[in-house]
This record gives C-alpha cells, sequence and structure tokens, in this order.
C-alpha cells in the first residue's frame, strides 16, 4: 500500500514537472531572443508552405534584428511605450473628469470613459511587453 502511494505521489511529481518545465523555459526566452526564436519559427513554416516571398521577408527581418537588436534597446522602447501609455491614460482620465464637471451627456460620459477603459488595457499590454 505504501509503495502504491510512493509511486503515485512520484508519476504526479514527473506529469507536474513535465508540464511546468516547457512554461518555465517558455517564460524566460524574452527579448531579442524571443523575436528570434519568433522569426525563426515563422521562416520555418513559411519554407514548408512553399512561400518564398515570405521567406525572404522573414529572413532579411531576422538578418536586421541579429544586426541592431539588443535586449538594452527593446528595455527602452518599451519604457517609451509604457510612458506614452500612462500619458494618454492620463489625458483620458482628464477628458473625463472634464465632461462629469462640465454636466455633458451620459452618453458624452460613457463613451470618455470607454476611452478610458482603452487608455488604461493599452498602459496594461506596454506593461506586460516591459522587459526588466
Amino acid at each position: 500500500m505504501k509503495k502504491m502511494k510512493t509511486m503515485r505521489t512520484a508519476f504526479k511529481v514527473l506529469l507536474l514537472s513535465s508540464v511546468m518545465c516547457p512554461m518555465l523555459v517558455w517564460a524566460q526566452v524574452r527579448g531579442c531572443e524571443a523575436k528570434r526564436t519568433s522569426l525563426e519559427r515563422e521562416i520555418t513554416y513559411a519554407q514548408a508552405h512553399g512561400n518564398a516571398r515570405r521567406v525572404d521577408g522573414l529572413e532579411t527581418a531576422l538578418a536586421r534584428l541579429n544586426a541592431n537588436c539588443t535586449d538594452e534597446v527593446l528595455r527602452s522602447a518599451t519604457q517609451r511605450k509604457v510612458a506614452s501609455a500612462q500619458k494618454k491614460l492620463a489625458e483620458r482620465e482628464h477628458d473625463l473628469q472634464e465632461a462629469r464637471t462640465q454636466g455633458k451627456s451620459s452618453k458624452k460620459i460613457a463613451e470618455r470613459q470607454r476611452k478610458v477603459d482603452e487608455a488604461h488595457a493599452d498602459l496594461e499590454r506596454a506593461q506586460a511587453e516591459s522587459i526588466d
């Protein structure tokens, strides 16, 4: 009985690790390496489907990536995106507050609220892309 329980536990650990290990590896591939991996995957797909023009374009993009991409450049770009998204959100929130204080119609207020929500979602996406 004890041997059976130990085997079940070992099986559960093995199953969990087989699921978690690829997720951990995926989570660690970021920045330029992630972009490189994505382009290489797309090149393989385009080659498999005989799309020569797509392959040429992707190979050009890969060459440019290899020549110019550094994690510092990506970090700087994502920081600019986050700052821009924060500014946009602040503007949208100001517009919403202004509409409320001026007594605008509920339709106008709802439209501005929708824009605030979109700006907030954009900010969250920019922050998720950020490389730390």
